[in-house]
Parts: C-alpha cells; structure tokens; sequence
C-alpha cells in the first residue's frame, strides 16, 4: 500500500517553535500526514520572574518568531523583543477600556498590527486637533508618520493584543513594562 513502512520515513529536520520547547515541524509522517508534539501549541516555554512569556529582546542577533502567537501569548504592557540599529519590534497588550495614551515620536514612524480585538485610532498634526479617526479591528494595519500625534483606545471587551515596529528604535533595548503604570513611571 505505501512504498514504505511507517519507521522509515525519516524524521523531517525541525527548527525551534517561539513558544514551545518542541518543535513546529513533522516530527514524522504516518500514511502521509504529519505528526507533531500535542504539548506544542498548547504549553509556552518555561518563564521567567517577569511573567513576560520568556521574552528576551534579541537584537541585534538574527531572530525568527511566530508574531502572531507571540503578540496573542504576551500579557505584559509592553515587551520589546527586538531591538537593532534601524527598527525596534514590541509586543503590546491593551486592557479593555484601556488605551496607549496620546503621545508623538517626532522622529520616528511607527507601524501596529492588531492581532486581537478592537480598538479606535486618533491621529493629528497637534494634540487639540485629532482629525484622523478609524476604527480597527484583528487583522488591521496602522501606520502612523512622525511628528503625528495619535492614541490607539481598546474599545472591546477583552486584552487588545498589538504588536509595533518603530523606526528608529523608540524604546531602551530589553523594556519590559509589565503595566501601563510601570510604562508611564519610567518616562
């Protein structure tokens, strides 16, 4: 029936899933399907004192990571996992009601994507004058240039899970703010 028994199709090469401690590859193949680690998508690598999911800024060493998984699995305010020379990538969570706060980088653009939840986007050339209004949902992109002012508000019901990229690097290499208190204490 199969040119091979089960045992020797041989295990495919697997690389580090970002939240687990096996792999996201095959770990081998039963009549043409793969198998993987049940444990994989259900259990994040070991933590640590942070309670940030393990997440270590890794810049500026080359990184590969599930962003999706990452953004959905981060319960801190805001975790930086990458920072190099030209961008900065974070992950963000929002509690309901809750919002990023206004503020303006005069020299840095800034790209969200929503992984979770909904929210509403302000932005403006001045703090008074928030003209751009949008809502956002999971799936969004949101671009916001330098010098504009803006807020991002979750508008829903659960954590709105975010993850942000700044150019130039907006935040201190490995920012952990595991509130959005702690955030506003060390501006």
């Amino acid at each position: 029936m199969y040119p091979y028994p089960m045992y020797a199709y041989p295990q495919q090469p697997s690389y580090p899933h970002p939240y687990c401690q096996y792999t996201n590859t095959p770990l081998y193949y039963f009549n043409h399907v793969p198998r993987y680690h049940q444990q994989c998508y259900a259990q994040p690598m070991q933590t640590d004192s942070r309670n940030d999911g393990g997440n270590r800024d890794s810049g500026p060493n080359p990184f590969v990571v599930n962003i999706e998984q990452a953004t959905e699995l981060n319960n801190t305010y805001r975790t930086v996992l990458w920072t190099g020379n030209h961008f900065q990538l974070t992950v963000m969570s929002i509690n309901a009601g809750d919002d990023i706060g206004l503020e303006v980088h005069p020299t840095t653009d800034q790209f969200i994507r929503i992984e979770e939840g909904q929210g509403v986007v302000q932005m403006g050339d001045s703090k008074e004058n928030l003209d751009f209004v949008r809502n956002v949902y999971e799936d969004y992109a949101i671009v916001i240039p330098a010098g504009k002012w803006h807020n991002l508000k979750n508008t829903g019901n659960k954590p709105l899970k975010v993850y942000v990229i700044y150019a130039p690097p907006e935040h201190p290499h490995g920012t952990v703010h595991k509130t959005k208190k702690d955030a506003m204490a060390s501006s």
